[in-house]
């Protein structure tokens, strides 16, 4: 895994360095009308952005909670996170061409992107009404943009697949819907790998990073708690280990990046962490963010309570 970091680090740079040639190659990239119809929108990587994009890992709730009744979540808090997710889209005064998105809810042998056009919706759960099965999030994918990311990922050493069949899980369907609720914004999804080793999804965020000067915003779905169990138990069990987990992950993104790395690479003897995550995986994508954001320190963009616990949202950049 060394190994691979290292080499990764070096090509990133000779990479970030050609970027305009290399995306200028990749079919399909032509104009970008920002307010364009969404059939029509696509991505000029040949014209140099303004500045580097932020990125940032952002709590996705639970189920399809925004847009149906669900039986969890305080009014005020459930308001506050779709508040949050709403402004999104402000991380930068730069519109984004395109949105990368590492959603919790997808994993395979190897990191994996959409590469369909016109992706279709993926109902991930179950057990709420019929009219959650019903929700429509058309926004259009990216090809052009899933082949740099696979040739970026490449270059790191990493293996890649690619699904032309998977749609948009909640993890990005329902964040994004309350971001772009036109679905004008072209969007694709990259999986995390199995095995959900920390060091190996910060060395994809390493090779992910000169998407940032190519106009894409690198989004990471997931929650800063995700214990199941504690949030349905009665008594509160999980602010506890919500609180003590916090507030050690927002210590942690905001120091210089070899300290932050190094801890988020042991993450697991963080206090209360497997109390807050039994298994990782909605931790996971800040880890991709994370690597993504380079030099850049973190900050919290979000903190607040959801049934029961303490979550939290970190940008970079």
């Amino acid at each position: 895994m060394n190994d691979r970091h290292d080499d990764g680090l070096t090509r990133r740079q000779a990479l970030a360095a050609a970027a305009g040639v290399a995306l200028a190659a990749l079919p399909g990239c032509t104009r970008d009308p920002v307010r364009a119809h969404p059939e029509a929108r696509t991505m000029n990587p040949t014209t140099a952005t303004s500045s580097r994009l932020p990125v940032a890992y952002l709590p996705h709730g639970g189920g399809p909670w925004p847009f149906v009744q669900v039986p969890f979540g305080e009014p005020a808090e459930l308001a506050a996170l779709t508040t949050y997710l709403q402004s999104i889209k402000h991380l930068s005064a730069q519109t984004p061409r395109a949105v990368l998105m590492v959603s919790a809810h997808w994993e395979e042998p190897n990191p994996t992107v959409m590469t369909a056009a016109r992706p279709p919706m993926l109902y991930d759960y179950y057990g709420f009404p019929p009219e959650s099965y019903r929700i429509t999030w058309p926004a259009p994918g990216h090809p052009a943009l899933a082949g740099r990311v696979r040739e970026l990922l490449g270059a790191a050493g990493f293996q890649t697949g690619a699904n032309a069949e998977r749609g948009y899980d909640h993890g990005t369907f329902v964040p994004l819907k309350l971001t772009w609720p036109e679905a004008d914004m072209p969007t694709i999804q990259l999986s995390l790998k199995e095995g959900l080793d920390p060091a190996e999804h910060l060395a994809m965020g390493r090779a992910l990073a000169p998407l940032r000067d190519e106009g894409v915003l690198i989004l990471g779905s997931g929650m800063s708690y995700h214990n199941l169990r504690a949030f349905r138990a009665p008594g509160n069990p999980g602010m506890a280990s919500s609180m003590a987990f916090d507030t050690w992950l927002n210590e942690t993104v905001a120091l210089d990046p070899a300290e932050r790395d190094r801890r988020l690479t042991a993450w697991a003897s963080a206090p209360a962490a497997r109390l807050a995550h039994p298994r990782e995986e909605h931790l996971l994508p800040l880890m991709v963010i994370a690597g993504a954001a380079g030099s850049d320190r973190g900050r919290v963009g979000y903190q607040n309570t959801l049934m029961g616990a303490r979550i939290s949202a970190h940008h970079f950049g």
